[in-house]
């Protein structure tokens, strides 16, 4: 890192918690599973490449010549956070998606149907029971 001039203590500082997330991200999917794997994929990959968008910009004006020209400062103000805000939305995106169920043909889920039959009255046995609080 010190040939782009970043010192190594500052990439790690940067990269780290990143790369962190990604590996407990790794662990949590692993364990339970979630309903949008590939969101939640994307999303931690394009954290890591939002925290290391700054140094791969560095580099790049480096082995372009480009490194005094204050405007691509700029554009990379604005793209890497804006990197990061598309992580998080990938991220919101896979916890809000809903998959309907394999076998559900009505729209209405189980819980309100039954809750409907508990309102109207049916007493067709322990399934009909509404629950009391007795304490």
């Amino acid at each position: 890192m010190e040939f782009i001039g970043v010192p190594w203590f500052i990439a790690v500082r940067h990269l780290a918690p990143p790369l962190f997330l990604l590996a407990a991200g790794a662990a949590l999917m692993a364990w339970r599973p979630p309903r949008r794997r590939g969101l939640v994929w994307a999303a931690l990959v394009t954290n890591l490449v939002a925290a290391a968008l700054p140094y791969g910009w560095i580099g790049l004006q480096i082995l372009t010549d480009q490194a005094e020209r204050t405007v691509f400062g700029l554009v990379m103000t604005l793209l890497q956070p804006g990197v990061v805000v598309v992580a998080w939305l990938l991220l919101l995106a896979a916890v809000l998606a809903q998959r309907p169920a394999a076998g559900a043909s009505s729209p209405v889920p189980a819980s309100a149907v039954n809750a409907e039959e508990t309102r109207s009255g049916d007493q067709g046995g322990e399934a009909g029971r509404a629950t009391e609080n007795v304490g």
